[in-house]
């Protein structure tokens, strides 16, 4: 058994910190690769942090409404594997994930410019002699 650090990622353009919402385990919760372990607060958006690794919490930092800076301890695991084979670029890369997650719900466009896309479908389908 060893243990696996995570640290608080970018989940951002540049984030310095996050506040902690909630946290979703507790020490002693196994967890599993990708399980919701955190929900955190950037300035830019809500994010629910999964975790980058199987195993048993041993702890977590901070409290509901605490203020953690980028690349500060979060959590920590008990793991099966060494530390260095679980891969920190994937943790890095699920949080990232979870981040354009959360950014992927606001609207891309402008609404006019949705509703431009829209009726320039609705008449190409009728040019084209197909309806939808």
């Amino acid at each position: 058994m060893s243990q696996f650090v995570f640290k608080l990622p970018d989940l951002g353009e540049g984030t310095v910190e996050a506040e902690i919402v909630g946290w979703r385990v507790k020490p002693g919760d196994v967890v599993a690769e990708d399980d919701v372990i955190v929900e955190v607060m950037t300035d830019k958006a809500a994010v629910e942090v999964p975790s980058p690794v199987s195993g048993r919490v041993v702890s977590t930092t901070g409290a509901a409404g605490d203020m953690v800076p980028v690349g500060s301890p979060l959590i920590v695991f008990e793991t099966q594997v060494s530390a260095e084979a679980a891969v920190p670029a994937a943790a890095e890369s699920a949080a990232r994930a979870s981040a354009h997650d959360a950014v992927a719900t606001k609207r891309d466009s402008a609404p006019a410019t949705g509703r431009q896309a829209s009726v320039a479908a609705v008449a190409s389908s009728a040019a084209n002699g197909t309806t939808k």
